[in-house]
Protein backbone atom coordinates (compact mmCIF):
# COMPACT_ATOMS: atom_id res chain seq x y z
CA UNK A 1 0.00 0.00 0.00
CA UNK A 2 1.15 3.56 -0.72
CA UNK A 3 2.71 5.50 2.14
CA UNK A 4 1.39 8.81 0.78
CA UNK A 5 -2.08 10.25 0.54
CA UNK A 6 -4.21 9.88 -2.57
CA UNK A 7 -5.69 13.10 -3.98
CA UNK A 8 -8.49 12.30 -6.43
CA UNK A 9 -9.59 15.06 -8.80
CA UNK A 10 -12.91 14.56 -10.59
CA UNK A 11 -12.58 16.38 -13.91
CA UNK A 12 -16.19 15.57 -14.85
CA UNK A 13 -17.36 17.40 -11.71
CA UNK A 14 -15.08 20.32 -12.53
CA UNK A 15 -16.53 20.58 -16.05
CA UNK A 16 -20.06 20.24 -14.68
CA UNK A 17 -19.39 23.18 -12.34
CA UNK A 18 -18.15 25.30 -15.26
CA UNK A 19 -21.21 24.41 -17.31
CA UNK A 20 -23.57 25.19 -14.43
CA UNK A 21 -21.98 28.61 -13.94
CA UNK A 22 -21.94 29.25 -17.68
CA UNK A 23 -25.67 28.51 -17.82
CA UNK A 24 -26.31 31.36 -15.35
CA UNK A 25 -25.27 34.00 -17.89
CA UNK A 26 -25.70 34.95 -21.53
CA UNK A 27 -22.04 35.90 -21.92
CA UNK A 28 -18.71 34.13 -22.34
CA UNK A 29 -17.54 32.18 -19.29
CA UNK A 30 -13.77 32.05 -18.95
CA UNK A 31 -11.84 30.07 -16.30
CA UNK A 32 -9.25 31.13 -13.72
CA UNK A 33 -6.48 28.51 -13.47
CA UNK A 34 -3.82 30.46 -11.55
CA UNK A 35 -1.79 28.84 -8.75
CA UNK A 36 -1.62 25.53 -10.64
CA UNK A 37 -5.42 25.53 -11.05
CA UNK A 38 -5.88 26.23 -7.34
CA UNK A 39 -3.50 23.40 -6.53
CA UNK A 40 -5.21 20.72 -8.61
CA UNK A 41 -2.87 20.65 -11.61
CA UNK A 42 -3.15 23.25 -14.35
CA UNK A 43 -2.29 20.88 -17.19
CA UNK A 44 -5.08 18.37 -16.66
CA UNK A 45 -7.63 20.92 -15.42
CA UNK A 46 -7.10 23.34 -18.30
CA UNK A 47 -7.23 20.64 -20.95
CA UNK A 48 -10.51 19.32 -19.55
CA UNK A 49 -11.99 22.83 -19.50
CA UNK A 50 -10.76 23.60 -23.02
CA UNK A 51 -12.40 20.42 -24.32
CA UNK A 52 -15.60 21.52 -22.59
CA UNK A 53 -15.56 24.82 -24.47
CA UNK A 54 -13.52 27.32 -22.44
CA UNK A 55 -11.97 29.82 -24.87
CA UNK A 56 -10.34 32.21 -22.39
CA UNK A 57 -8.18 31.49 -19.34
CA UNK A 58 -6.81 33.78 -16.63
CA UNK A 59 -3.51 33.29 -14.80
CA UNK A 60 -1.68 35.43 -12.24
CA UNK A 61 1.77 35.76 -13.84
CA UNK A 62 3.30 35.15 -17.29
CA UNK A 63 5.24 32.10 -16.10
CA UNK A 64 1.90 30.37 -15.49
CA UNK A 65 0.83 31.42 -18.95
CA UNK A 66 3.83 29.63 -20.46
CA UNK A 67 2.83 26.34 -18.84
CA UNK A 68 -0.81 26.87 -19.76
CA UNK A 69 -0.01 27.56 -23.41
CA UNK A 70 1.89 24.28 -23.58
CA UNK A 71 -1.21 22.50 -22.23
CA UNK A 72 -4.01 24.07 -24.28
CA UNK A 73 -2.25 24.93 -27.53
CA UNK A 74 -2.35 28.11 -29.61
CA UNK A 75 -6.07 28.88 -29.80
CA UNK A 76 -7.32 29.85 -26.31
CA UNK A 77 -6.77 33.38 -25.06
CA UNK A 78 -4.59 33.59 -21.95
CA UNK A 79 -4.97 36.74 -19.85
CA UNK A 80 -2.38 37.68 -17.18
CA UNK A 81 -3.59 39.55 -14.08
CA UNK A 82 -0.16 40.89 -13.10
CA UNK A 83 0.15 42.76 -16.40
CA UNK A 84 3.46 43.47 -18.11
CA UNK A 85 6.41 43.70 -15.73
CA UNK A 86 10.04 44.31 -16.66
CA UNK A 87 11.43 41.03 -17.96
CA UNK A 88 8.04 39.71 -19.12
CA UNK A 89 8.22 40.93 -22.72
CA UNK A 90 9.63 37.82 -24.36
CA UNK A 91 7.19 35.49 -22.61
CA UNK A 92 4.22 37.69 -23.46
CA UNK A 93 5.29 37.91 -27.09
CA UNK A 94 6.47 34.34 -27.69
CA UNK A 95 3.50 32.65 -26.01
CA UNK A 96 0.88 35.18 -27.22
CA UNK A 97 -0.22 36.14 -23.71
CA UNK A 98 -2.54 39.10 -23.08
CA UNK A 99 -1.44 41.20 -20.10
CA UNK A 100 -4.04 43.08 -18.07
CA UNK A 101 -2.08 46.33 -17.61
CA UNK A 102 -2.35 47.77 -14.10
CA UNK A 103 -0.59 51.15 -14.29
CA UNK A 104 0.66 53.88 -16.57
CA UNK A 105 4.16 52.42 -16.22
CA UNK A 106 2.95 49.06 -17.50
CA UNK A 107 1.03 50.74 -20.30
CA UNK A 108 4.12 52.61 -21.52
CA UNK A 109 6.26 49.47 -21.24
CA UNK A 110 3.80 47.40 -23.24
CA UNK A 111 3.10 49.92 -26.00
CA UNK A 112 6.82 50.61 -26.48
CA UNK A 113 8.04 47.00 -26.28
CA UNK A 114 5.20 45.26 -28.12
CA UNK A 115 3.30 47.74 -30.28
CA UNK A 116 0.23 46.10 -31.74
CA UNK A 117 0.30 43.17 -29.30
CA UNK A 118 -3.06 42.53 -27.56
CA UNK A 119 -3.56 43.90 -24.06
CA UNK A 120 -6.30 44.62 -21.55
CA UNK A 121 -6.60 47.13 -18.74
CA UNK A 122 -7.30 46.37 -15.10
CA UNK A 123 -9.17 49.16 -13.32
CA UNK A 124 -9.41 49.72 -9.59
CA UNK A 125 -13.09 50.07 -8.73
CA UNK A 126 -12.42 50.32 -5.00
CA UNK A 127 -10.53 47.23 -3.84
CA UNK A 128 -7.21 49.11 -3.81
CA UNK A 129 -5.15 46.11 -4.81
CA UNK A 130 -4.38 46.12 -8.55
CA UNK A 131 -5.42 48.35 -11.41
CA UNK A 132 -5.57 51.97 -12.49
CA UNK A 133 -7.46 54.29 -10.16
CA UNK A 134 -10.10 56.56 -11.72
CA UNK A 135 -7.85 59.64 -11.99
CA UNK A 136 -5.01 57.65 -13.55
CA UNK A 137 -7.43 56.02 -15.97
CA UNK A 138 -8.91 59.39 -16.95
CA UNK A 139 -5.43 60.67 -17.80
CA UNK A 140 -4.56 57.80 -20.15
CA UNK A 141 -8.01 56.72 -21.35
CA UNK A 142 -7.78 58.29 -24.80
CA UNK A 143 -4.31 56.83 -25.38
CA UNK A 144 -5.51 53.40 -24.28
CA UNK A 145 -8.63 53.42 -26.43
CA UNK A 146 -6.64 54.51 -29.47
CA UNK A 147 -4.48 51.40 -29.01
CA UNK A 148 -7.55 49.09 -29.08
CA UNK A 149 -7.51 47.15 -25.81
CA UNK A 150 -9.25 43.77 -25.97
CA UNK A 151 -10.74 43.85 -22.46
CA UNK A 152 -11.41 46.08 -19.45
CA UNK A 153 -11.57 44.30 -16.09
CA UNK A 154 -11.95 44.99 -12.39
CA UNK A 155 -12.35 42.86 -9.29
CA UNK A 156 -15.03 42.67 -6.60
CA UNK A 157 -13.85 42.76 -2.99
CA UNK A 158 -17.01 41.47 -1.26
CA UNK A 159 -18.83 39.39 -3.87
CA UNK A 160 -19.19 36.45 -1.47
CA UNK A 161 -21.47 38.70 0.64
CA UNK A 162 -24.42 39.47 -1.69
CA UNK A 163 -25.87 42.22 0.51
CA UNK A 164 -22.58 44.05 1.08
CA UNK A 165 -22.87 47.70 -0.07
CA UNK A 166 -19.37 47.48 -1.58
CA UNK A 167 -20.76 45.43 -4.48
CA UNK A 168 -23.07 48.16 -5.76
CA UNK A 169 -20.43 50.80 -5.02
CA UNK A 170 -17.84 48.99 -7.14
CA UNK A 171 -20.34 48.30 -9.92
CA UNK A 172 -21.12 52.01 -10.16
CA UNK A 173 -17.42 52.90 -10.18
CA UNK A 174 -16.65 50.32 -12.89
CA UNK A 175 -19.51 51.61 -15.05
CA UNK A 176 -18.38 55.19 -14.58
CA UNK A 177 -14.94 54.26 -15.90
CA UNK A 178 -16.01 52.01 -18.76
CA UNK A 179 -19.46 52.93 -20.08
CA UNK A 180 -19.23 54.21 -23.64
CA UNK A 181 -15.77 52.84 -24.36
CA UNK A 182 -17.01 50.14 -26.71
CA UNK A 183 -14.46 47.74 -25.21
CA UNK A 184 -15.56 44.31 -23.90
CA UNK A 185 -15.73 44.17 -20.10
CA UNK A 186 -15.19 41.49 -17.44
CA UNK A 187 -16.09 42.17 -13.80
CA UNK A 188 -17.45 39.03 -12.14
CA UNK A 189 -15.62 36.15 -10.53
CA UNK A 190 -17.66 33.27 -9.03
CA UNK A 191 -19.31 35.45 -6.41
CA UNK A 192 -19.98 38.21 -8.90
CA UNK A 193 -21.71 35.77 -11.25
CA UNK A 194 -24.11 34.89 -8.45
CA UNK A 195 -24.98 38.58 -7.92
CA UNK A 196 -26.93 38.65 -11.18
CA UNK A 197 -26.92 39.98 -14.72
CA UNK A 198 -25.90 43.54 -13.79
CA UNK A 199 -22.45 42.18 -12.97
CA UNK A 200 -21.98 39.90 -16.00
CA UNK A 201 -21.06 42.41 -18.77
CA UNK A 202 -19.34 40.61 -21.71
CA UNK A 203 -17.39 37.91 -19.87
CA UNK A 204 -17.30 36.24 -16.45
CA UNK A 205 -14.25 34.52 -14.94
CA UNK A 206 -15.10 31.94 -12.24
CA UNK A 207 -12.34 30.46 -10.14
CA UNK A 208 -13.19 28.80 -6.82
CA UNK A 209 -16.66 27.75 -8.00
CA UNK A 210 -15.09 25.52 -10.64
CA UNK A 211 -13.18 23.64 -7.96
CA UNK A 212 -16.15 22.94 -5.70
CA UNK A 213 -15.94 25.86 -3.28
CA UNK A 214 -18.22 28.51 -1.86
CA UNK A 215 -19.87 30.86 -2.60
CA UNK A 216 -21.17 28.53 -5.36
CA UNK A 217 -23.26 26.35 -3.07
CA UNK A 218 -24.50 24.29 -6.02
CA UNK A 219 -20.99 23.14 -6.95
CA UNK A 220 -20.22 19.46 -7.21
CA UNK A 221 -17.29 18.34 -5.04
CA UNK A 222 -14.19 18.00 -7.19
CA UNK A 223 -11.54 16.78 -4.74
CA UNK A 224 -11.26 13.86 -2.34
CA UNK A 225 -8.24 13.11 -0.17
CA UNK A 226 -7.64 9.67 1.31
CA UNK A 227 -4.78 9.10 3.75
CA UNK A 228 -3.11 5.73 4.38
CA UNK A 229 -2.94 4.31 7.89
CA UNK A 230 0.71 3.51 8.54
CA UNK A 231 0.39 2.27 12.13
CA UNK A 232 -2.24 1.48 14.77
CA UNK A 233 -1.80 1.15 18.52
CA UNK A 234 -3.68 0.50 21.77
CA UNK A 235 -3.76 3.08 24.59
CA UNK A 236 -4.65 2.50 28.21
CA UNK A 237 -6.57 5.19 30.11
CA UNK A 238 -4.24 8.05 31.02
CA UNK A 239 -1.83 7.62 28.10
CA UNK A 240 -1.28 10.60 25.83
CA UNK A 241 -0.82 11.22 22.10
CA UNK A 242 1.38 13.64 20.18
CA UNK A 243 3.22 16.85 20.88
CA UNK A 244 2.28 18.66 24.07
CA UNK A 245 0.21 15.71 25.40
CA UNK A 246 -2.97 17.47 24.24
CA UNK A 247 -4.89 14.17 23.90
CA UNK A 248 -5.27 11.92 26.95
CA UNK A 249 -7.10 8.61 26.68
CA UNK A 250 -10.09 8.44 29.04
CA UNK A 251 -10.82 4.80 28.11
CA UNK A 252 -9.29 1.86 26.30
CA UNK A 253 -8.46 3.63 23.02
CA UNK A 254 -7.41 2.61 19.51
CA UNK A 255 -5.26 5.13 17.62
CA UNK A 256 -4.47 5.10 13.90
CA UNK A 257 -1.61 7.21 12.55
CA UNK A 258 -2.05 8.39 8.97
CA UNK A 259 0.56 9.73 6.59
CA UNK A 260 -0.07 13.45 6.10
CA UNK A 261 0.31 16.65 8.07
CA UNK A 262 0.91 20.35 7.91
CA UNK A 263 3.77 19.67 5.46
CA UNK A 264 1.02 18.56 3.08
CA UNK A 265 -1.36 21.44 3.70
CA UNK A 266 -3.35 19.91 6.57
CA UNK A 267 -3.05 22.95 8.79
CA UNK A 268 -2.13 22.32 12.42
CA UNK A 269 -4.81 24.70 13.65
CA UNK A 270 -7.65 22.61 12.21
CA UNK A 271 -6.92 19.58 14.42
CA UNK A 272 -9.38 20.13 17.29
CA UNK A 273 -12.41 20.45 14.99
CA UNK A 274 -11.50 17.97 12.26
CA UNK A 275 -12.52 14.36 11.79
CA UNK A 276 -11.49 11.72 9.28
CA UNK A 277 -13.94 9.26 7.78
CA UNK A 278 -13.91 5.51 7.47
CA UNK A 279 -16.72 5.24 4.92
CA UNK A 280 -19.55 7.07 6.77
CA UNK A 281 -18.08 6.89 10.29
CA UNK A 282 -16.35 10.03 11.62
CA UNK A 283 -13.15 9.52 13.59
CA UNK A 284 -11.74 12.56 15.42
CA UNK A 285 -8.17 13.78 15.23
CA UNK A 286 -6.34 12.86 18.44
CA UNK A 287 -3.80 15.42 19.59
CA UNK A 288 -1.83 17.81 17.45
CA UNK A 289 -1.34 17.49 13.71
CA UNK A 290 2.38 16.97 12.98
CA UNK A 291 4.35 17.82 9.86
CA UNK A 292 4.04 14.32 8.37
CA UNK A 293 1.45 12.46 10.45
CA UNK A 294 -1.95 12.74 12.08
CA UNK A 295 -3.20 10.53 14.92
CA UNK A 296 -6.88 9.56 14.76
CA UNK A 297 -9.14 8.01 17.40
CA UNK A 298 -10.68 4.95 15.73
CA UNK A 299 -11.97 3.31 18.94
CA UNK A 300 -15.64 3.53 17.98
CA UNK A 301 -14.94 2.16 14.52
CA UNK A 302 -14.33 -1.33 15.86
CA UNK A 303 -11.72 -2.29 13.27
CA UNK A 304 -8.42 -1.04 11.87
CA UNK A 305 -8.96 0.72 8.51
CA UNK A 306 -6.36 0.88 5.76
CA UNK A 307 -7.38 4.39 4.65
CA UNK A 308 -9.15 7.34 6.20
CA UNK A 309 -10.72 10.19 4.19
CA UNK A 310 -10.19 13.78 5.31
CA UNK A 311 -11.66 15.60 2.31
CA UNK A 312 -14.70 14.73 0.24
CA UNK A 313 -18.46 15.04 0.16
CA UNK A 314 -18.64 14.35 3.94
CA UNK A 315 -16.16 17.09 4.83
CA UNK A 316 -15.62 19.71 2.12
CA UNK A 317 -12.85 22.19 1.47
CA UNK A 318 -15.04 24.82 3.12
CA UNK A 319 -15.62 22.62 6.19
CA UNK A 320 -11.86 22.22 6.58
CA UNK A 321 -11.45 25.95 6.01
CA UNK A 322 -13.91 26.71 8.81
CA UNK A 323 -11.99 24.33 11.08
CA UNK A 324 -8.78 26.22 10.31
CA UNK A 325 -10.27 29.71 10.43
CA UNK A 326 -9.45 30.32 6.77
CA UNK A 327 -11.06 29.99 3.31
CA UNK A 328 -11.45 27.13 0.86
CA UNK A 329 -8.97 28.72 -1.54
CA UNK A 330 -6.16 28.27 0.98
CA UNK A 331 -7.08 24.66 1.68
CA UNK A 332 -6.90 23.81 -2.03
CA UNK A 333 -3.75 25.72 -2.90
CA UNK A 334 -1.88 24.33 0.12
CA UNK A 335 -2.32 20.69 -0.91
CA UNK A 336 1.20 19.28 -0.85
CA UNK A 337 3.23 17.81 -3.67
CA UNK A 338 3.71 14.50 -1.85
CA UNK A 339 0.23 13.20 -2.59
CA UNK A 340 -0.34 10.70 -5.38
CA UNK A 341 -2.78 12.38 -7.76
CA UNK A 342 -5.49 10.43 -9.51
CA UNK A 343 -7.56 12.14 -12.19
CA UNK A 344 -10.93 10.64 -13.07
CA UNK A 345 -13.28 11.64 -15.87
CA UNK A 346 -12.59 14.50 -18.21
Amino acid sequence: MSSTGKLTIDLDALVANWRALDAMTNVETAAVVKADAYGLGMDRVARALARAGVRTFFVAVPKEGVALRQSVGPKPEIHVFSGHMAGDTDMISDLNLTPMLNSTDQLIRHLEALPGHPFGIQLDSGMNRLGMEPAEWAAVRDTVLAANPVLLISHLACADEPDHPMNAQQLAAFRDMTDGTGVPRCFAQTGGMLLGADYHFDMCRPGIGLYGGLPFSGAQPVVTLDLPVIQTRHLDPGETVGYGNTFTATRETRIATVSSGYGDGIHRIMGPKTVLYAEDTPCPVAGRISMDSISVDITDLGYDPKWLRILGAEQTIDDLADNAGTIGYEILTAMGARYDRLYIGG
